[in-house]
């Protein structure tokens, strides 16, 4: 009897048509049956929104250079795009749910904002085995090209061995040719964190308006972190919970006098 071939959900939260997603889609071809759910716009930084005051479209697209798999755009978010996904167009649970690849980092702090990560998680909470990827490259001309020999280690790992219950990975991969990239490691997320600053204007209607800007500060020191790996040459790979208990702090507060 010949073995089904794993099927896998790929999205991102650059939009359908972004470089990245378009990378990992052609890795995965190479490990299973490729079913691509993704926005038909850009949503980075929209954490995990879901849409819940407006409608939903999800449209069948023609596939790029004839490749195999079945694609549809959603007008909704990174997370509204898994939901959908596994609710409504897949015909069984995936095997694996990828998300990105994404343009610019999602290390430490950041994956709390990323609709990349979050599209990941939301798989994991429906106990699908979930990786996001991202690239340290914001350049609209980033070369994913690097990525795919780590991206196809992790995600056929993943399949073979399967994730910790309520644990997804959050893999960051450095803006370096493969000769220089020095391997993978398996991190903690490093304590760190945005000083925000709003770059104040005023349109010519005389409304004031603002732009987020900041700085990343990163004050751990520690070499088991992304943040270490990723500037000395390692793919990080973080395993992230999506229980958010802060289980170490339940004793303290039992002694509370509420």
């Amino acid at each position: 009897m010949t073995k089904k071939r794993p099927l896998i959900l790929v999205t991102n939260d650059d939009g359908i048509n972004a470089p990245g997603i378009r990378t990992l889609i052609e890795v995965m071809n190479t490990l299973g049956d490729v079913m691509v759910v993704a926005p038909d716009s850009p949503q980075s930084g929209m954490g995990h929104a879901i849409t819940i005051n407006d409608t939903l479209y999800c449209n069948s697209i023609n596939v790029i250079n004839g490749d195999p798999q079945k694609e549809y755009s959603c007008s909704g978010t990174p997370v509204d795009c898994v939901k959908i996904a596994v609710n409504e167009i897949l015909k069984r649970k995936p095997d694996l749910c990828v998300s990105g690849i994404n343009h610019g980092s999602n290390s430490s702090i950041n994956v709390i904002y990323s609709g990349t990560m979050s599209a990941a998680v939301e798989a994991g909470t429906q106990g699908i085995p979930s990786i996001g990827f991202s690239l340290l490259d914001y350049s609209l001309e980033a070369d994913f090209k690097p990525s795919k020999k780590f991206v196809k280690a992790i995600a056929q790992a993943t399949l073979k061995n399967g994730l910790p219950k309520g644990v997804v990975l959050n893999v960051n991969i450095p803006k370096l040719k493969v000769s220089e990239i020095k391997g993978i490691k398996v991190c903690r997320q490093a304590n760190a964190h945005w000083e925000e600053k709003f770059d104040k204007r005023t349109n010519p209607l005389g409304r004031d308006y603002y732009w987020l800007t900041g700085e990343f500060v990163n004050e751990d020191k520690g070499e088991d972190t992304d943040e270490w790996a990723l500037h000395n040459g390692f793919v990080s790979v973080v395993p992230v919970q999506f229980d958010l208990t802060a289980h170490h702090a339940m004793k303290e507060l039992n002694t509370w006098d509420f």
